[in-house]
């Protein structure tokens, strides 16, 4: 055997799982010792608890964490120092203690004093990892030292513990250099803040289990939503989409959460496999009353058109076909009336498409109002509902959302915008098609390729997003419904381009027929086409809700000439509007012209806090380029819908207060400025709309205005 040699590098320890020990020489650990190391040999360290110095024994090295130490040498010995801020130090030997406690109270089936300690120790292991992360600025330390000291000196007091005293940043004074008037004051102060505190606590109204009364303030909520596992009989790959949904309105409200599952049962990134995490957030209190939320799982299969041709070689492969949903009501996960519990596994059970013709939204309205036998086959997650925006929910719960969480954010505004909530996200939802078979004996099983191109018909590279937490693409391929000639998809992407890019881009949408014989497939082209900008020629963006797009015929190399399909007319609302009628001979250019038998659909949400659909406050942001219409800009923005200006509040603030500067030496535009502040939408005050605890100072004197507002978040 080697012989024993003394540690230099690793002196301290914490073991990480339980030992025994056999024999005499053998030292019993539990988790969670520390130990301090005083030799090593191979395997084996020899030392001792550092809470019993007397008992040294060995231990196995892959029992324990070694931790960073530095060493005091005082005269002739050496004291072992943890290299951590001594706050840490402080809460690690306060969970030591009460921790022996708590058990005593379990075992004297003190029910309520048991679950009293467990909360403060809970919050005390959270705010600990807080602090060893070392990545909260120097503000947010400092007002985490106060919650950690005040909650350590509460606790104490109620456990009738010894009281600690502190200087003014939360430091234990030392009795060797602190006089004896100056420790009395500590105690008498520390004793009163205590007192008040108790005081508080009971005088609270307790709420039942799992309400938000104590939280009401908070305007934002988040689901967190961890996947354990998806058990189904599929055999190929399988796209899961997952997001939160309103049955009574038939709509889904957030974004979907795309995983990616292999055929042999687990994640396609095996990196992934219990790390699918996600957060649904920006809920607001009007989600959270809504009269149902369901959370579901949309299934994509991924491979042969029918899972029942057992010629795999000669199948078409890469086809996205409808498979099935998966879904849970969460209502009362979500209004806080049911268990919210992290640890708590839910079963999610799985309802297959049952006929070709059923489209995955079909499907959900059939399945939410009806209950049928899953066959064990479905998903199992863990959830829990979190209070605070991203950055709060980061804070307090680090065990649950970490760097590798995904977010899926709300479709649409949160009802609180922070400040620096730079947000620039285009939603396209292809809702459905009627496609005529033409020369088919057959209806077609048309498939819908959507890219993001520029003004010349280049495609952008990676500007679609199929689901958060997916790698974005370049080009869409839609679900594919065999033999259905009014194929309804209802399937949402999220566009992302640069917002300098926005006025020269567009959306381009071929239709293909797509053949489940590999041979045949190959020959098949592009039968169809259709196009949409996303910003109009005033500089507004594309108006959220449907839009029919007009579909057009022609050779295949002339649908990806933008010089040619441009020169058409994209949406069908845009040709009415201006009293014309289609006709196949009328709108005929470069081999391209109008199917009057076919037609598509999409639906468009655009969340972006650059950029508008309304055109009077794009003309009073952009003022400078055409100052003649100034005037006529500032009337405008007392008639603008006032969720609209508060989503560019920053920027209208910056223009407004532009303009007065900019014509300070006259009182020509100081009414209608402050007009444009006092009243929006002929009801509602700018200032209205700024969150509680806005500073605003408003001067006024015959040619002059000053206005003094401090940095806030907006409600809406």
């Amino acid at each position: 055997m080697a012989p024993w040699r003394k540690t230099e590098k690793e002196r301290s320890g914490v073991a990480i799982y339980n030992f025994k020990g056999a024999g005499e020489s053998q030292l019993p650990l539990q988790i969670g010792d520390v130990v301090h190391i005083l030799e090593s040999c191979e395997d084996w360290y020899k030392g001792y608890i550092a809470r019993h110095k007397g008992f040294e024994g060995i231990f196995p090295k892959s029992f324990i964490h070694i931790k960073e130490v530095t060493v005091e040498k005082k005269r002739n010995t050496e004291n072992i120092v943890p290299a951590e801020i001594p706050l840490v130090q402080e809460v690690t030997t306060t969970l030591w203690e009460w921790e022996s406690i708590w058990k005593q109270l379990y075992v004297a089936n003190k029910k309520e004093q048991f679950q009293q300690v467990q909360s403060m120790m809970y919050d005390l292991m959270e705010w600990r990892s807080q602090l060893l992360s070392g990545t909260l600025p120097k503000d947010e330390l400092k007002e985490l030292k106060q919650k950690v000291t005040s909650k350590i000196d509460y606790g104490n007091k109620i456990l009738e513990l010894d009281l600690i005293v502190r200087d003014e940043d939360g430091n234990i004074l030392d009795p060797d250099k602190t006089s004896v008037i100056s420790l009395f004051h500590a105690h008498e102060e520390a004793t009163d803040k205590i007192t008040e505190r108790i005081k508080e606590e009971m005088s609270k109204d307790q709420p039942d289990y799992g309400t938000y009364s104590r939280i009401s303030s908070s305007p934002t909520y988040s689901l967190y939503v961890f996947v354990r596992n998806f058990v189904c009989r599929i055999g190929e790959d399988a796209e899961l989409f997952m997001s939160l949904y309103d049955p009574q309105k038939h709509t889904i409200i957030s974004e979907n959460y795309l995983v990616r599952w292999g055929s042999k049962g687990f994640p396609k990134e095996i990196d992934m496999l219990n790390n699918l995490k996600v957060v649904f957030t920006d809920l607001g209190n009007k989600d959270l009353n809504r009269d149902k939320v369901y959370l579901i799982c949309q299934i994509v299969r991924v491979g042969r058109m029918d899972l029942k041709d057992s010629n795999t070689k000669k199948c078409t492969q890469g086809l996205r076909r409808p498979f099935g949903v998966a879904v849970m009501d969460i209502t009362d996960t979500i209004k806080g009336k049911a268990e919210s519990d992290e640890e708590k596994q839910h079963f999610i059970p799985f309802h297959p498409v049952m006929a070709e013709n059923d489209s995955l939204h079909s499907l959900l309205g059939k399945v939410t109002a009806s209950k049928g036998d899953s066959g064990g086959q479905g998903l199992w997650v863990t959830m829990k509902m979190l209070v605070g925006d991203m950055s709060q929910i980061r804070k307090d719960y680090p065990h649950l959302v970490d760097r590798t969480t995904v977010v899926a954010r709300k479709l649409g505004f949160p009802e609180i915008i922070m400040p620096g909530d730079i947000r620039n996200d285009i939603y396209v939802t292809l809702t459905m098609g009627d496609f005529d078979k033409y020369n088919k004996t057959t209806q077609r099983n048309v498939e819908v390729i959507m890219c993001v191109c520029d003004e010349e018909g280049k495609v952008i590279p990676n500007a679609i997003c199929l689901g958060a937490g997916d790698k974005p693409v370049s080009e869409y391929r839609s679900v594919l419904y065999y033999q259905v000639k009014q194929p309804r998809w209802m399937e949402t992407l999220k566009v992302a381009v640069p917002i300098e890019d926005m006025q020269r881009i567009h959306l381009r949408f071929m239709f293909r027929h797509r053949s489940s014989q590999e041979s045949k497939d190959k020959g098949e082209k592009n039968f169809a086409m259709a196009y949409v900008k996303l910003m109009k020629e005033d500089g507004t963006t594309l108006q959220d809700g449907s839009h029919e797009l007009i579909v057009l015929k022609g050779d295949s190399k002339k649908m990806e000439d933008a010089g040619a399909y441009l020169t058409l007319p994209s949406c069908r609302q845009h040709v009415e509007n201006k009293g014309l009628t289609l006709s196949r001979s009328a709108s005929s250019v470069g081999g391209l012209s109008v199917s009057t038998r076919d037609a598509f659909s999409i639906s468009t949400l655009v969340c972006s806090t650059k950029l508008t659909q309304n055109v009077g406050l794009l003309g009073l942001l952009k003022w400078r380029m055409k100052p003649e219409l100034l005037q006529e800009n500032l009337e405008k923005l007392k008639i603008v819908d006032g969720e609209e200006v508060v989503k560019f509040l920053q920027d209208t603030l910056d223009a407004l207060f532009n303009i007065m500067m900019e014509h300070s030496h006259s009182d020509e535009y100081d009414i209608l400025v402050f007009d444009a502040l006092e009243t929006n939408d002929g009801s509602e005050d700018l200032f209205g709309y700024f969150h509680t605890g806005i500073c605003v100072q408003i001067h006024c004197s015959v040619k002059n205005i000053i206005f003094t507002v401090s940095t806030c978040s907006v409600s809406i």
